[in-house]
């Protein structure tokens, strides 16, 4: 998972408004706490389906911050630092890292979809642990991806590449069709970084409350730390805040 320290004002800048800068970092070790939990429910498919190993990390930044990330991960997930200037340099970094240590693939996530089923994180690892060489990858709804994954370092799917704009999954498809690549590509989610979004995110927590604004096909992850963190916010006037009148 790729992360920052969630520390007021440094993330989640497009929630605030309507999130304080405290809020968004309270909300994103949500995230970060439910991801873990989620990461771990796939390892339990992979492994009931395959001989796989899936191991869970977080790679943060900016280093000297541990300490921003206590209490909010399961023991067996270590972190490890990005390096890099800018996000290519910094995917690139932390996958050969992994790579080199041994690691026989490397999946790359974000940190902003707490409700992101296991089973398309686990499709994902399968699809990677079967022969062959190819890229697994669940777009996200927004344009870009939730999760990426690779067998070798093929570093050109992270060039050229305009991050944070809805071009970032037509444009990583356009890498991979340049190496000739296989494409496993999961159901797709969505990325919690706007108002709409964190509206979209409560319906989907709270539908007997609340509507809606994107239903989801699939059942995603119960999020139990983002549920409890938002039940809380909406009643003390996240809601109003959010334009939502019906609780």
């Amino acid at each position: 998972m790729m992360a920052k320290a969630p520390i007021g004002g440094t993330v989640k800048s497009r929630l605030v408004p309507p999130l304080t800068e405290e809020e968004a970092a309270g909300l994103n070790r949500c995230f970060i706490r439910d991801l873990c939990a989620s990461i771990e429910a796939a390892a339990a498919i992979v492994a009931a389906e395959s001989q796989v190993r899936l191991a869970g990390l977080i790679a943060y930044t900016p280093i000297g911050m541990e300490a921003a990330f206590d209490g909010l991960l399961p023991a067996s997930f270590p972190l490890i630092a990005q390096h890099g200037d800018g996000l290519t340099e910094r995917l690139i970094n932390v996958a050969d890292n992994l790579f080199g240590a041994g690691y026989e693939s490397v999946s790359l996530m974000n940190s902003d979809s707490p409700t992101i089923p296991a089973s398309i994180l686990a499709s994902a690892i399968l699809n990677l642990a079967r022969p062959g060489d190819r890229i697994a990858i669940a777009g996200a709804d927004d344009g870009g991806f939730c999760l990426i994954g690779l067998k070798r370092p093929h570093w050109r799917i992270f060039e050229d590449i305009a991050w944070s704009t809805a071009a970032v999954f037509a444009q990583t498809l356009e890498r991979i069709g340049e190496l000739g690549l296989e494409v496993a590509r999961t159901p797709s989610w969505y990325d919690v970084d706007d108002a709409a979004s964190l509206r979209r995110l409560a319906g989907e927590l709270f539908g007997d409350r609340l509507p809606s604004e994107a239903p989801t096909e699939m059942q995603g992850f119960a999020a139990p730390a983002t549920r409890a963190w938002l039940s809380a916010a909406l009643a003390r006037g996240l809601a109003g805040r959010l334009g939502i009148t019906r609780l």
